[in-house]
Parts: structure tokens; sequence; C-alpha cells
């Protein structure tokens, strides 16, 4: 009876050995810096052949003559109206009139709907009231703002932001209340058990763990702060309003400047991909880091 009882304790003595090494296991994050060679093979060569690949692809059909040549211009044509831009040094003042009015309005609707989200999120009363007007309001094409916008304000760049803000500001409190609605309650009672609560349970529980959802919608809110300014500045083009993106595409449908048109759409398209690279992409890195949701490579 004592062996069989000596052997239970050791089973059990055993078993909480495994389980302890296994949660030791789990808490291990693999940090081990990855090489850059492996970076520059994982990550950076895949979206180069997918370029190489639609450029050719691109110039097949060009050679194919699958349509007329006013209709699809060859690359070498949208490369040389890239060069006249560059040569006559116009090609980054277009692109930062727009991209310091898309991160200007940007940081504008994070003003806003950071604590209109919260609001939103915490107090039920505000979420019946305006949280379906929020996801309609979401789901409305910005172009649509861009009419009552000019009536409102007039050809100015208050107009773009007020555009810039209706389309962005619904998906960033959208965004932030779908995060506080995944944190798990056993978060909230602790923090009221140590005192957080009101504005400081906002600051230190309710925000950094809502934070995966608020960082979607972030970046869900810029992708709508670029897009309602896009279709603000083809609309709204004006000599006052300086020289745009958005008025870069319009003139060239006006001229019929198919390269002009296609270069447009390209430098939108890379401000777009840059600022998910550059801003959005490291920060959803490090936070899934910091969680041990981020794995190797």
């Amino acid at each position: 009876m004592a062996s069989t009882d000596t052997r239970a304790g050791a089973g059990r003595t055993d078993d909480l050995a495994g389980l302890e090494a296994g949660l030791d296991a789990l808490d291990a994050v693999e940090t081990r810096r990855t090489p850059l060679r492996e970076t520059l093979v994982g990550k950076v060569l895949p979206p180069a052949v997918a370029v190489v690949l639609v450029l050719v692809v691109w110039q097949l059909l060009v050679w194919a003559e699958v349509t007329d040549a006013y209709k699809l211009p060859a690359p070498s044509a949208v490369w040389d109206s890239l060069s006249e831009m560059w040569l006559q040094g116009t090609l980054f003042g277009v692109m930062w009139t727009s991209v310091s009015r898309a991160l200007f309005g940007f940081v504008l609707a994070l003003a806003i709907g950071t604590p209109l989200g919260l609001l939103v999120a915490r107090v039920k009363v505000v979420r019946a009231a305006i949280g379906p007007i929020l996801s309609g309001l979401q789901s409305l094409p910005s172009v649509a703002w861009v009419p009552p916008a000019v009536l409102w304000l007039g050809l100015n760049d208050r107009m773009m932001f007020a555009v810039i803000l209706l389309g962005a500001v619904p998906s960033i409190a959208n965004g932030l209340v779908a995060g506080v609605d995944q944190v798990p309650p056993l978060f909230l009672r602790a923090g009221r058990t140590l005192g957080a609560t009101g504005l400081r349970g906002a600051w230190h529980i309710v925000m950094p763990a809502a934070l995966p959802g608020y960082l979607a919608g972030l970046k869900q809110g810029w992708a709508f702060s670029w897009r309602s300014l896009m279709a603000a500045e083809i609309i709204a083009s004006s000599p006052d309003l300086g020289l745009g993106l958005g008025q870069l595409l319009e003139n060239g449908r006006n001229n019929a400047d198919m390269p002009g048109i296609f270069l447009a759409i390209l430098l939108i398209l890379l401000v777009g991909i840059a600022v998910d690279l550059l801003v959005f992409s490291p920060v959803e890195r490090a936070v899934l880091r910091r969680r041990g949701l981020l794995g190797r490579g």
C-alpha cells in the first residue's frame, strides 16, 4: 500500500514537473534576430519578383496590341512622364501636397475617433444612440461627402480635412470599440480591484488590452483617409488648392494623357504601400512580439 502511494506521489510530481516545463516553454519567446539575408529573401525578394512580373505582363500586353496605344501606354511611356516630373522638380512637391494633407487629417481623425470610440464602447446609452450611426457612416462612400463639403466650406483645405474626418473617424472609433469588446472581463475586474477606474482604467487597462483591435482600426482609418483625400482632390480640383496626386490624376484625364494617368495611379499606390510598410507594419509587429504572438521570422 505504501509503495502504491509512493508511486502515485511520484506520478503527480512528474505531472507537475511536466506542466511547469510546458508553461516555461510557452513563456519562452523566440528572440533570435533574423539575418539580413533571410530578411531579403523572405520579405524583399517576393514583392520585387511580383513587380517585375507585373511589368513583364504589362509590356507583353502592349506588344500584343490588345487595345489602342492611347488606352494602354507602355511602361516606358509612364517612366518618361516620371522622368519629366523629376527633371521639372515637381514630383516630390505633388506627392507632399497630398501626403501632408492626409497625415494632418489622419491625426485630427485620431484625436477625435479615439475618445469617441472609448465613449461608445464604455457607455451603453451612447453606444445605443450613435453606435449604429458610426457603422452606417463607415459604410458610406467618402466621395459622397465631397459635394456638401464644397458647398459648406468652399474649395480650400478645410473642405479636404472635413472629407478626411468624415471618412476616417468612424473607422478608428469602430476599431477601438471592437478591440474593447474583446478585452477579457477578468482584466477589467482586476483593474478595478487595483483602483484603475475611470480614465486611469481606460489608459492602463482598456487601451493596452484593446491595442490589436485599435491598430486594425487605425490601419483602416488611414486607408479611408487616403481614399477620401483622393476623392476630394479629383472632384474638387482647383488651382487655389495646389497640385496633389488627385489633381494630377484628374489633369491627366482632362488632357487625355494616359501615361500621366497611370503615373498618378502608381504614385497613389506607392504612398499607400509605403505608409503601411514603414509605419503600421512595424508597430503591429512590435505589439505582437511583446505579447508573444509573433512567430519566427
